[in-house]
């Protein structure tokens, strides 16, 4: 990669933080404020970046607009709405839809609880592989080498008491996963919150997706949030028929 497209990303990336003084984005870059005015200048004119009357940068309408697109180029997105929408009108609560990229886990879509408290998730970001339900569900459709792959190159950074911090202990999960045909996520991403989450499938029959609800415990317990993994089952099987797959055990 050039070293002006690195520099440019790496400016789109510390945007994505949060607004910036040119000061603030030449000391990210480590170079002088004219270099920087030079690259911000050219990502203005794309509209990939906008100055406020305080002089200050924020991430512009092009890139929203090249976000857009990104999303609408996923099928399984498109496929996936009616039904995700379904289940957060029927629920109440926290619905997302993942899917694997590059090695990473990122949510493509999510619609918000209606509850007061919520969660800071959002569409683009990534999820961790070791502590989020709708990763476990992704990596356990992988081989076993695969997975055993996958499991080694995390850093297991504990989010909370209940992360998992080894790859022992993620690939028994995984086996877990497997074998159930969903997974889990009891306070190991983030203290106040539970997840369950269920494969999407496309016509070959391989995950192409994962569905989940995320709930607070101060809505409901664990056990509750258990009580609506029928439901949540139901929708990725209707996704998943929508996406071609037909199950052999029909």
């Amino acid at each position: 990669m050039s070293q002006t497209v690195s520099r440019a990303l790496r400016l789109l990336a510390e945007l994505g933080a949060g607004e910036r003084s040119l000061d603030q984005l030449a000391e990210v870059l480590g170079v002088h404020k004219t270099t920087a005015l030079r690259l911000l200048q050219s990502l203005e004119e794309e509209r990939f970046v906008h100055r406020d009357q305080a002089f200050r940068y924020h991430l512009g309408a092009g890139l929203f607009a090249l976000s857009s697109l990104a999303l609408e180029q996923r099928p399984i997105r498109r496929l996936a709405a009616p039904h995700l929408a379904e289940l957060n009108a029927a629920t109440g609560q926290t619905v997302h839809l993942a899917a694997m990229e590059a090695g990473e886990v990122v949510y493509i879509d999510k619609y918000d609880s209606r509850h007061a408290v919520r969660m800071y998730s959002r569409i683009g970001l990534r999820a961790g592989l070791h502590n989020t339900a709708v990763a476990k569900v992704l990596l356990a459709d992988l081989s076993l080498a695969e997975r055993r792959r996958v499991a080694r190159s995390i850093t297991y950074t504990p989010s909370t008491p209940r992360t998992l911090t080894d790859a022992r202990s993620l690939l028994a999960e995984l086996e877990t996963v497997a074998e159930q045909g969903w997974a889990q996520d009891r306070a190991e991403h983030e203290t106040f919150i539970n997840c369950v989450a269920a494969p999407v499938r496309d016509a070959s029959g391989r995950v192409a997706a994962a569905v989940s609800l995320s709930v607070p415990d101060v809505v409901l317990p664990y056990e509750q949030v258990l009580e609506l993994l029928p439901q949540l089952l139901a929708t990725a099987r209707a996704i998943s028929e929508d996406a071609g797959f037909r199950s052999p055990h029909r």
